[in-house]
């Protein structure tokens, strides 16, 4: 209100001033002329006044317009600013429904899964061909037990779900635990306070392919993986030493105590190993990108290699003679590829390794060990030429070369790995499938084709000729990877077979301590691609 007076008394001022200056203006008679000089004298003076003040008070009021325009400003600012981040909640919470929340209810930390146990009795894990690999068995008095039909078989990839969880069991623990049973089945089941039954998981690994594969390695300590690149479908996973799932609980304080052993690692995903000679594939890879002319490349092989006071050695001190790069890479030559080494630009050669995974993560449902690669410029030349051949300090998983193996037979592409094909309701209706999915491109496709050629002469005239003269046609790179100074060594196997109507499969196998790659490694190899084909 006051305000309002004021705006009117301001108005009246102007309107005022405006009346004395037409007047001022008005032309006059003679007679009233000098009566009219007297008045227009005081006239002026009254306006000049008027102006005078109506000049200051907008004088007094541009800065409070001013400051009000600011605030104004400010206000709309914060308006906006609140409007934004309401927004961004919005689409978050969205987007979280729609991707993240299942991972969140999927977290071991999460107390809500508790809930679900009391009402829904867990599902069944199934083979690809539908055997019960884990299933739940309720006792008269209504206690229930995890059951697992092949016991040590499965052991790491289904897992358990007593004294915490692993493996499938961990991974797909939220599917296990809900039920997607007809609606007016599971009202009645509420009604009568009884649990519903919780969905089923039909992985995509293959009964034979995985026996196979269990007994191949046998008593020996060491992992392997068998995927299809095309699909990225794993067909087996094994890992040893392992354990009992029916019996952990009651064996956990021994189990857990055994540091030596440590049976609860995956090695598949989480033993981290020296690649031996399996890593000259990514040696190779990055000597044919510095290097158009390839094909040139010679080297005579006496069997070792001296380079400022250090000494290189051919397995078995063997001498090669004259070798090309294919002839090199077939026989393994430490010391062609050790001369290669000190020939590349570091900084390129850790772009190549980290754009295939190395340093990484990798896409996997299973807790994982990320592969490391640490040579740089400045280095000394025996680390660079113990690098070459995959021993000084790189380490990587079984699970790491396998991907790596499966984008090369795949022309350059990775495809996402994957373990469970579909989830049903326990009266096999369809809850959702898998379908692949690419993960990205590792290599060009005309890199990869190359390659390819490659780690077929190393079965055909070199390393891994066991593998020859097969229904299928082989290729791939062995490895002996020594980790102790007196040169034990871990048994390495990393390829692909294929055969005319049948996916491809790839095989990645490390044997701790067994020797070298050609006679311990490929022959568990061998017995998966026998018995997958």
């Amino acid at each position: 209100m006051r305000k309002s007076l004021e705006e009117r008394e301001e108005q009246k001022r102007k309107k005022d001033v405006g009346r004395y200056l037409n007047e001022t203006k008005q032309p006059k008679s003679r007679e009233g002329s000098a009566k009219h000089a007297g008045v227009s004298g005081q006239r002026k003076k009254s306006v000049q006044k008027l102006l005078k003040n109506v000049t200051k008070n907008d004088e007094q009021k541009q800065p409070d317009m001013v400051k009000n325009s600011v605030r104004n400003r400010e206000f709309a600012v914060v308006t906006y600013l609140f409007l934004t981040i309401f927004l961004g909640m919005i689409a978050y919470f969205a987007y979280f429904q729609a991707k993240k929340s299942e991972a969140f209810i999927n977290s071991s930390y999460n107390a809500r899964q508790d809930a679900f146990a009391d009402r829904v009795r867990r599902g069944d894990i199934l083979s690809a061909q539908g055997d019960i690999l884990a299933t739940t068995q309720t006792a008269a008095d209504g206690t229930e037990t995890r059951s697992y039909p092949y016991g040590r078989m499965f052991a790491h990839v289904v897992g358990f779900s007593t004294n915490g969880k692993s493996g499938i069991e961990a991974a797909d623990n939220f599917q296990l635990l809900r039920s997607h049973a007809f609606f007016l089945e599971k009202i009645w089941n509420d009604i009568q306070d009884k649990k519903n039954i919780g969905d089923t998981i039909i992985t995509t690994l293959d009964m034979d392919v995985q026996k196979a594969a269990y007994d191949a390695l046998g008593s020996q300590r060491g992992a392997l993986i068998a995927m299809q690149p095309s699909t990225g479908k794993i067909i087996a996973m094994v890992s040893k030493p392992d354990f009992d799932p029916n019996t952990i609980a009651a064996e956990w304080d021994s189990i857990t105590a055994d540091n030596t052993n440590s049976v609860l690692l995956n090695r598949v995903t989480q033993g981290l190993y020296p690649p031996g000679s399996t890593f000259k594939i990514f040696t190779l890879l990055e000597y044919m990108k510095e290097h158009k002319n390839y094909k040139d490349y010679a080297y005579q092989c006496s069997g070792s290699m001296t380079e400022e006071g250090n000494v290189i050695h051919c397995f078995g001190n063997s001498v090669h003679g004259q070798e090309d790069l294919e002839t090199s890479f077939a026989h393994s030559c430490n010391t062609s590829f050790s001369s290669i080494g000190l020939s590349l630009n570091l900084n390129k050669f850790r772009k190549t390794n980290e754009s295939l995974l190395f340093n990484s993560e990798l896409p996997c449902v299973f807790p994982y060990k990320q592969s490391s690669f640490v040579l740089q410029p400045g280095d000394s030349s025996w680390e660079i030429m113990q690098t070459a051949i995959g021993q000084g300090k790189t380490l990587v998983t079984p699970y790491h070369l396998a991907l790596v193996m499966s984008a090369i037979n795949n022309q350059g592409i990775l495809m996402t790995p994957y373990i469970v094909e579909k989830i049903t309701n326990y009266n096999d209706t369809e809850v959702t499938k898998q379908v692949p999915q690419e993960y990205g491109e590792l290599l060009t496709k005309k890199k990869a084709a190359t390659l390819r050629k490659y780690l077929k002469e190393v079965v055909t005239q070199g390393t891994g000729s066991a593998l020859s003269g097969q229904s299928y046609q082989a290729a791939g790179k062995t490895g002996s990877a020594e980790y102790t100074s007196a040169r034990d060594s871990h048994a390495w196997f990393v390829g692909y077979a294929s055969k005319e109507g049948t996916q491809d499969l790839v095989v990645s196998v490390v044997l701790e301590g067994a020797g070298t790659g050609g006679a311990k490694a490929v022959p568990v190899a061998k017995a998966v691609f026998d018995a997958y084909f």
